[in-house]
Parts: C-alpha cells; sequence; structure tokens
C-alpha cells in the first residue's frame, strides 16, 4: 500500500460507459446527465455514445449528489478540473478494454484525486473495486433492464425492499444477503484477475 499525505479534492470523478443508476434517473427526469444533454429515447443500460465524465459532490454526511463540470471548476479551478476528467476518462477507458477481455462491463466507475505536497496530482483511495464500480457480466448484459451485477448493487437492491427512510442506523443485513454479495465480489475478482480468495 502506497501512503501519503494529499489534500483531497471534494469531487468524485465519476466516469459512465452506460445509464444506470442515479444517471439513469437524472435522464429519466430530465433528458441530462450532471448538466449534459443526452440524446433522446435512451433506455436503461444503455451504452452511451462515449464515456461520459459525471462528477458528484464528495458528502461529509448522507448520500453524494451529482453536479455540473462547472461546479467542479468552482470547486478546484478549471485547470485541475479538465485535469481530472481526462485523466479518469482515459483510466476508465483503459480498464473498460482490459475488463471486455474478460467478459466484464464496466458500466461506470469512481475516482478521487488530491495534491500531494509537491502540488502533483495524485489518485487516491480505491481504485475500479467493486465497491467503487459497477460491473455486469458481459454474457447476461441487456438494455432495458438493470443488469445482474458484481457489485454492492446486490445490497442496495435488496435494501430498496425495505421499509428504510435511508437515515441511519442502517439495517442489519441477512446472512444469505452478505454471502451472496461476498460471491459476487470474489468471481469478480477470479474473472478480472484469475486468483481466487483463500
Amino acid at each position: 500500500m502506497l501512503v501519503t499525505k494529499t489534500n483531497v479534492f471534494p469531487v468524485e470523478c465519476v466516469v459512465r460507459g452506460y445509464l444506470e443508476g442515479s444517471g439513469w434517473k437524472d435522464y429519466k427526469a430530465t433528458g441530462e446527465l450532471c448538466g449534459v444533454t443526452l440524446p433522446t429515447g435512451l433506455r436503461e443500460s444503455d451504452r452511451l455514445p462515449e464515456p461520459l465524465f459525471t462528477p458528484a459532490t464528495k458528502a461529509e454526511s448522507g448520500h453524494d449528489e451529482n453536479i455540473s463540470f462547472e461546479q467542479v471548476e468552482k470547486l478546484i479551478g478549471g485547470e485541475l478540473a479538465r485535469k481530472v476528467r481526462e485523466v479518469s476518462i482515459q483510466l476508465y477507458k483503459e480498464a473498460s478494454d482490459y475488463a471486455a477481455s474478460k467478459g466484464i462491463i464496466i458500466a461506470d466507475t469512481k475516482f478521487e484525486f488530491g495534491l500531494d505536497e509537491r502540488n502533483e496530482l495524485v489518485l487516491i483511495d480505491e481504485v475500479l473495486t467493486a465497491d467503487s464500480s459497477r460491473f455486469w457480466p458481459r454474457d447476461s448484459y441487456r438494455v432495458g433492464v438493470s443488469p445482474p451485477s458484481y457489485d454492492k448493487q446486490f445490497v442496495r437492491d435488496y435494501l430498496e425492499t425495505l421499509d428504510w427512510n435511508k437515515e441511519p442506523p442502517a439495517p442489519k443485513l441477512p446472512a444469505d444477503v452478505i454471502a451472496r454479495t461476498s460471491e459476487k465480489y470474489r468471481e469478480a475478482l477470479q474473472r478480472l484477475t484469475g486468483r481466487t480468495l483463500s
């Protein structure tokens, strides 16, 4: 593990290649995603024409909220905003190409950045994990529905079945939800790396 102190940007650098999750909700309501107008007639899980930088706030508590690129510029400055957008999209493209060769679609992912003591841009926090990305098995991908996934969406879907206001304390997860989520994470690891956890 590499550890260094950074001044963390208050922005989640989300890149989406497919229309799903909060992006799908925004599109249905407005036809836009983070201030970017998308083509009409897109369906849930549709592939976007190009990977799209769709930043969000990095909330101290509660849920992150999608914001426009202009808001990112106000938060961290235009030059840094353009740099993190460029780097985020490039990382997403390279990871997506690799994952596709292993039969996995990376629908979206998020990166976090900061500046180190030399004022150099540093990629921080987790990168391309099942907790920060939406992984779909290519063989079960269908447009118009939310595909099964190798990520925390399984837990989110379970929580949506509960009468819970999404405020602390969170409900306890049943053992079978925990086991199936762990199984999904392990399968993604095996497919992407060829390794298994013992």
